[in-house]
């Protein structure tokens, strides 16, 4: 591993924390950015000649925080920096940063942090370019890239974020236990958003956007060390893990995706679907199930089946059942309908979804299931109708190439039966 590497490892991985103490001391988004990148540069050159300090996060806040307020003469409020070579030398400074960092100020500062990102007056897309750009440290053209807009489009975004938030008079201060519980939903639905963007994308999109469910996965992970105990983000984390784990299986070659029963199983991350079982299998201690929960074991009973005849449609179907109850939506009974296809008969999940066609009618899934359905119970011409009406509202040309995959191979399998 060379200098640049472990510097850029420990960077990241200081980020989250360095941005919510620079944000808390200087109380603006630009001038905390500022003063974490005059850190990493002083870390560049300092940290190759003298070797790493014994806690970066604590020497990029104290550098990043005093180069800042030198920089803009205040130096009543703070001791001079000194010079480069010396730098790897403040062990005593370290040694109080580190020794207040251990307490509740990191929970208190990155929650605020998040909590600032997913303010209630910024629209989604807001939040999570926000959160990509001051909490992960991705550049504007990295994000601009994942969501297939240009560059100035994103900055724009981005800086209106800033502005809306400044106008807002953002708290500062420790986030309150009821503020905690307000805010918890808006910021794991933040990383949700983030995920999905890189999961649902497909083609060359797929390949821009892909470290979009990375970044989510390592949100994730930041937001359960700061909830440890709350099952809801022990589900979101499994969550995420347990789909992220079959993404090498999930396209061909050229790009086209793989229906998840013709999956090569042997290609799922085993190790990141032992990490979202055994977060699942604690979480169900706590006993107070949530939606995302949910939706983590409906993924733990796909992930535990070694082919698809062995998965547990029945269970799918219950859990799905239960979702409903707690997010009522005609898309959560929709995908509930593909298991009562596989349980009760396609007849059946017709029966489901029929109630649903005035609502999802514009909705490209809610057709091609319906294709699905239909040409399992035999009624073709039906189901032809309904294929071309999703092919119709195909948002992407692997949505439609999808719909085609499927049709060819039941139509196939039909033929064999009856040849």
């Amino acid at each position: 591993m060379t200098d640049l590497d472990w510097i850029e490892g420990a960077i990241t991985a200081a980020r989250p924390q360095v941005m919510a103490a620079l944000l808390r001391y200087f109380r603006d988004m630009d001038a905390a950015e500022e003063a974490f990148q005059d850190a990493c540069l002083r870390a560049l050159k300092a940290w190759p000649k003298n070797g790493p300090p014994r806690d970066p996060t604590a020497w990029l806040i104290m550098v990043g925080r005093n180069a800042a307020i030198d920089a803009v003469r205040k130096s009543s409020r703070t001791t001079a920096l000194p010079p480069e070579e010396l730098l790897s030398d403040l062990e005593d400074a370290e040694a109080d940063t580190a020794e207040r960092l251990d307490n509740s100020h990191y929970r208190d500062d990155v929650l605020r942090l998040l909590f600032i990102c997913c303010h209630p007056d910024l629209p989604a897309t807001q939040q999570v370019a926000l959160a990509l750009r001051i909490v992960s440290g991705l550049s504007v053209r990295e994000i601009a890239r994942a969501f297939l807009v240009s560059e100035a489009a994103m900055e724009q975004r981005i800086t209106r974020a800033k502005a809306r938030i400044g106008a807002g008079d953002a708290p500062f201060e420790a986030p309150g236990p009821v503020e905690r519980a307000q805010r918890f939903a808006a910021v794991a639905a933040m990383i949700y958003l983030v995920f999905n963007e890189g999961y649902s994308a497909s083609g060359h999109a797929h390949e821009a956007k892909g470290g979009l469910c990375d970044e989510a996965i390592r949100l994730a992970r930041l937001l359960l060390r700061l909830f440890p105990a709350e099952p809801e983000m022990m589900g979101l984390t499994a969550l995420l893990l347990l789909q992220h784990a079959r993404s090498d299986a999930r396209f061909a070659a050229d790009g086209t995706a793989i229906l998840l029963e013709d999956q090569d199983r042997s290609l799922w991350n085993r190790k990141m679907i032992g990490e979202g079982l055994a977060l699942i299998d604690k979480a169900m201690l706590k006993r107070v199930p949530g939606p995302y929960l949910v939706q983590a074991a409906i993924a733990a009973l796909h992930a535990r089946a070694a082919t698809p005849a062995d998965t547990d449609w029945a269970g799918i179907d219950a859990l799905y059942a239960t979702l409903e109850i707690m997010q009522p939506s005609p898309v959560i009974t929709l995908n509930r309908a593909v298991a009562v296809s596989k349980v009760r008969g396609p007849e059946a999940a017709l029966a489901m979804i029929e109630p649903l066609g005035a609502r999802l009618d514009g909705y490209f899934h809610f057709h091609g299931a319906r294709g699905a359905f239909l040409l399992q119970a035999g009624r073709k011409a039906e189901a032809r109708e309904a294929f071309d009406r999703a092919i119709a509202l195909a948002n992407t040309a692997a949505e439609a190439a999808n719909i085609r995959q499927y049709l060819d191979r039941v139509t196939a399998e039909a033929e064999k039966s009856t040849g």
